[in-house]
């Protein structure tokens, strides 16, 4: 290898562990613990919005059944 081949390996590689980095973290949450997290958050905010949904449906349920028992 030729002085420059051995400088351009060398950034390569450089440039590999700063992508690798990014991806793992290296000691602070990285892209995917990132994502990860919020994947859970959505996963959770759709449980809440179901969770929302139902209470209004069996309140206004609730309410037109009283209204029609009245």
């Amino acid at each position: 290898m030729t002085e420059p081949d051995v400088q351009n390996h060398f950034e390569i590689i450089a440039k590999l562990d700063r992508l690798d980095e990014a991806i793992r973290g290296n000691g602070k949450p990285g892209i995917l613990i990132r994502l990860d997290r919020l994947e859970q958050d959505a996963k959770r905010q759709g449980k809440l919005v179901w969770l929302i949904v139902g209470a209004t449906v069996v309140a206004a349920v609730s309410t037109l059944v009283q209204w029609i028992a009245g």
